[in-house]
């Protein structure tokens, strides 16, 4: 009997997963992949092989040689697509196939429409601010880019371009680096960012010889490179407007 056609719900789960799982873990032994498999009515192995297919359309993963599958569909390539054009009605499809698909029932709102419209944008906010923690943090083995801390609880998902600058990048992942909390709050504030060839840059403006701290934490990784990410290479037009824009030049 031949397969039935992929759903663009399940699709959408299977994307998710995509975007939250590195390349390594797309297989049908790992628990993730069965739980979400059990959701959209597919087998492990289908779901497993949907993820290195779609695998086969970042350029972030064939560039280094890996190839995925190529049984990527026609749907598959024109989702893709959809989810680089617009990252923050992707995220919130994604979700939405997810709670569908779990049928969870949304709980009815009668308060008035402003309230209601209020109550939908946080929602959509939180989602998307969800979506792209798991995807930057993700892509970059859960671990910091500059010092290489592993503990998710101390891990932010930096936005290069901030989030009040460019609303249509809030969501897209290209847009962020896996940074501790303090290189994240260093980097927002423009004591150190990435150059063209992703290595750190350290301001010379705020640096004091005489705080041991801040030199070994911040100042010694001055011209070392960042940790690249597996997916979601930061975007060179991003880091460059955060030079430009938010690093306090020498």
């Amino acid at each position: 009997m031949a397969a039935l056609h992929w759903t663009r719900q399940q699709s959408l789960v299977a994307f998710s997963l995509y975007s939250r799982l590195s390349f390594g873990r797309f297989h049908s032994r790992n628990p993730e992949i069965i739980q979400y498999a059990n959701l959209i009515g597919r087998t492990p192995s289908a779901l497993a092989m949907k993820l290195s297919n779609i695998a086969s359309l970042d350029p972030a993963i064939t560039s280094t040689g890996r190839s995925g599958l190529s049984g990527a569909s026609s749907s598959d390539k024109a989702m893709w697509q959809e989810m680089q054009q617009d990252w923050a009605a992707f995220a919130i499809a994604m979700a939405q196939a997810e709670k569908e698909l779990s049928a969870e029932k949304e709980t009815a709102m009668k308060d008035g429409s402003e309230k209601l419209t209020t109550k939908l944008a946080e929602v959509k906010i939180r989602i998307g601010q969800q979506f792209f923690r798991s995807a930057v943090l993700s892509a970059y083995n859960q671990s910091c880019c500059i010092s290489g801390l592993a503990n998710p609880k101390l891990l932010v998902a930096s936005h290069i371009v901030p989030w009040c600058a460019d609303e249509h990048n809030r969501l897209n992942p290209h847009n962020g680096l896996a940074l501790s909390a303090l290189h994240d709050k260093a980097f927002d504030l423009g004591l150190i960012t990435v150059d063209e060839d992703y290595r750190v840059v350290v301001s010379s403006q705020n640096s004091d010889a005489k705080d041991p701290f801040f030199t070994a934490a911040i100042a010694s990784f001055h011209g070392k490179p960042i940790a690249l990410p597996e997916k979601f290479y930061p975007a060179a037009q991003f880091l460059a407007f955060h030079r430009e824009n938010v690093f306090q030049q020498v």
